[in-house]
């Protein structure tokens, strides 16, 4: 059976300030899951990946000439922006869809899938914080997410959101700047809400004291290639500013609101 990489790494140099993770970045599982007893319409829907998430995040990238990780198994395996003991960690039902293959799994499974692929997107994210922590230059953690245009039939007006808890470094200049582009609605804290102990940002910016964001773009804006184009020049115009302020760069403990 061929060896299943759960992280993909985009090189970058230790002091660029900035480091960019995709959490939901593919719908691929390892063949020994097959298709977890699902459709292969299942796998081109959000519940599989963020769709457009994994483009933004490697143009993204290249712009800023920053480092990246991301993951590369679906969600529907095991969810890495979730707690390490978070209930819907493997989730058995997801936006009306049953899964087979998660709904009778043990507390043996869970366990294995989060030693062979939720903890080694974690601990390379880790490591990359380190890494760059290590050049003297704090780092900036932003995670790059999407979100469904129409939700239970309800359309969503935003065409991005800003996620948060308690650090507003990054979110609010961020959410200021795209606002200042005057065609945007942005969100804040919507349509999900950035206070989530144990998720990504949590482990990697909230408990290290480190300025991060998640952003949240909508996915019927970044579906092909010119929207992701488009949106990681948005972000990177936006993020440079922020980025070039040294006062950014050091590492504030907050209370959390979680």
């Amino acid at each position: 059976m061929p060896h299943f990489n759960p992280v993909e790494r985009i090189e970058g140099p230790a002091d660029a300030g900035v480091l960019i993770v995709c959490d939901h970045a593919s719908n691929a599982l390892p063949a020994e899951y097959g298709s977890l007893g699902l459709s292969p319409e299942a796998f081109a829907r959000h519940i599989a990946y963020d769709i457009g998430a994994a483009g933004v995040t490697r143009r993204l990238a290249q712009l800023l000439n920053a480092p990246a990780v991301m993951s590369c198994f679906s969600r529907l395996l095991i969810d890495p922006n979730r707690g390490g003991d978070d209930p819907t960690l493997v989730m058995r039902i997801s936006d009306g869809a049953m899964i087979p293959g998660n709904a009778r799994i043990d507390a043996a499974e869970v366990e294995k899938r989060r030693e062979n692929y939720w903890r080694p997107y974690r601990d390379a994210a880790i490591a990359e914080i380190e890494r760059m922590t290590a050049s003297g230059v704090v780092p900036c953690i932003v995670s790059v997410h999407s979100f469904t245009p129409v939700w239970k039939g309800a359309p969503r007006p935003w065409h991005v959101a800003l996620l948060w808890d308690c650090d507003p470094r990054l979110a609010k200049p961020l959410i200021a700047g795209l606002q200042g582009e005057r065609d945007l609605i942005v969100g804040d804290n919507e349509p999900y809400d950035g206070a989530l102990a144990g998720d990504t940002m949590w482990e990697l910016g909230t408990s290290r004291g480190l300025p991060h964001v998640l952003v949240e773009l909508r996915q019927d804006l970044i579906a092909d290639a010119s929207g992701q184009e488009q949106w990681a020049q948005r972000l990177a115009r936006e993020l440079k500013p922020v980025l070039a302020d040294p006062a950014v760069h050091r590492v504030e403990m907050h209370p959390t609101r979680t």
